[in-house]
């Protein structure tokens, strides 16, 4: 089943929109446009909230200008002054009251019946953890052929026109159960940093929805949720993505250790082997291309070995963590948590 069009939603379901927003004033003014144009059954109750963490363009001026228009029922802004997603998340969350929690990027244009479309999905599935939509990649200039191989590296998500659950969830368009995320004790302790300022960190989004399941929750996809992701010329350079996929290893060796049922002293050595065999696998890649006898362009590989490096860099990570901070991470997303 892809479509819930014919379903009708109950005034139980609420839902709060989260845009959590850092120095991007022109695409937010288009995210909330988007956002405008939704087209909501009445028996829904819905707010947007943008969480302003310290932007210095013309944010303010954007989003007064949207709540003056009163397009967008229940649209407020607040200022979260700790730097970071996590915290502007955590900002989100704390100041919103619905039973649904709606993680919406300021670069992301909701398709006009995504809320509607979540609602019902969201009353089918009262015990769901988390759900996410289709994420389609918007393109400011055609990219180069190779980085439409990277699609992971941009939030793309698209598991076919079917209802399904997946084994993970992007951050774009993530719609949380807020008992969920209470039960999962995120809102007191994160191990993933994500975006600080304009630095290139991975993985709230990832924490977030393996530490729901490790609740005991089940996460799916709702194809019927559409949006578009805006990606602008500069995020299609070799740099960005070397630049990104450094972050996602590391946020992969990482996240890795939250679902590992075994001792540390085995996770290290684990990680250590694999991330070694990789790191040769990509060695032999570079010495083909440099002889003339490799299929991969040199973007592929310097690609490829920023993601080990960043697995490295996360095996140093947790060397450099106290004993207690291991303890804790370790299998945190295991079934670590009961659901009441």
């Amino acid at each position: 089943m892809s479509n819930l069009s014919h379903v009708q939603t109950s005034n139980n379901v609420s839902i709060d929109l989260v845009i959590c927003t850092y120095n991007n004033a022109a695409l937010l003014d288009r995210a909330l446009t988007a956002i405008s144009q939704q087209q909501v059954q009445q028996t829904v109750k819905w707010t947007v909230l943008v969480v302003n963490n310290n932007c210095t363009d013309k944010t303010t001026q954007v989003v007064d200008k949207h709540i003056k228009s009163k397009k967008i029922p229940n649209l407020s802004m607040i200022l979260e002054p700790k730097q970071g997603l996590n915290y502007a998340r955590l900002c989100g969350i704390n100041n919103t009251s619905g039973t649904w929690i709606a993680f919406v990027d300021d670069d992301c244009m909701l398709k006009e019946d995504w809320v509607d479309q979540a609602a019902k999905f969201a009353q089918l599935h009262p015990e769901c953890g988390a759900f996410g939509g289709q994420v389609i990649l918007d393109w400011e200039t055609p990219p180069p052929a190779f980085v439409l191989k990277y699609g992971y590296s941009f939030a793309q998500q698209e598991h076919g026109i079917n209802i399904s659950q997946p084994n993970c969830l992007v951050g774009a368009g993530l719609v949380i159960s807020r008992k969920a995320i209470l039960d999962t004790n995120w809102i007191y302790k994160q191990f993933l940093n994500d975006r600080v300022g304009k630095q290139l960190i991975s993985g709230g989004d990832v924490e977030i929805v393996l530490r729901i399941k490790g609740a005991g929750y089940d996460i799916w996809y709702n194809p019927a949720c559409k949006l578009m992701h805006y990606i602008p010329a500069k995020r299609t350079e070799q740099k960005y993505l070397v630049n990104i996929n450094y972050a996602l290893g590391k946020c992969q060796l990482i996240s890795d250790s939250m679902v590992w049922s075994s001792s540390y002293l085995t996770y290290f050595f684990e990680s250590i082997f694999s991330t070694l065999y990789s790191s040769v696998g990509v060695l032999k890649q570079a010495l083909k291309f440099a002889l003339g006898r490799g299929h991969l362009e040199y973007a592929d590989i310097a690609i490829t070995w920023a993601f080990v490096r960043g697995k490295w860099a996360g095996i140093a990570q947790m060397l450099r963590m106290e004993v207690q901070e291991r303890q804790d991470l370790l299998g945190c997303a295991k079934l670590s948590y009961t659901k009441n």
